[in-house]
């Protein structure tokens, strides 16, 4: 067998097997990671925003992973859903923070006619 096709054979396994709590941490992982680098790498407001968004997006997918009838354990008394309401209160929270945030955003925009999150140095104090 080729050397390339014999180390892609494990590769195109994380493919054929069924879905399970790996997978959700490996998008909830990628959806945190591209969060972080849209947040450092941006200088638009509005791409820091969306940023911010992803990485409780990707913390949210984790908790409901995390909160997977596989993970529990025998004779737990939980309901299963502790990850679900975390992941409905990181979501009440994203929605007030984007509210805040936009109209933070809007009221600098008026001011300053950009969003350059550079040009804000003159919100100190």
């Amino acid at each position: 067998m080729n050397s390339v096709v014999a180390s892609a054979v494990p590769l195109f396994g994380l493919f054929t097997e069924p879905v399970s709590v790996a997978h959700y941490l490996v998008v909830g992982a990628i959806l945190f990671v591209s969060g972080v680098a849209c947040m450092a790498l941006k200088r638009n407001a509005l791409g820091v925003l969306m940023g911010i968004e992803l990485v409780l997006n990707g913390a949210n997918v984790n908790f409901v992973a995390f909160a997977s009838p596989y993970l529990q354990g025998e004779g737990s008394r939980s309901l299963g859903l502790d990850g679900q309401v975390f992941a409905l209160f990181v979501i009440l929270l994203a929605a007030a923070e984007a509210a805040v945030a936009l109209a933070i955003t809007l009221n600098f925009y008026n001011n300053h006619a950009t969003v350059d999150v550079d040009r804000a140095d003159d919100l100190k104090g």
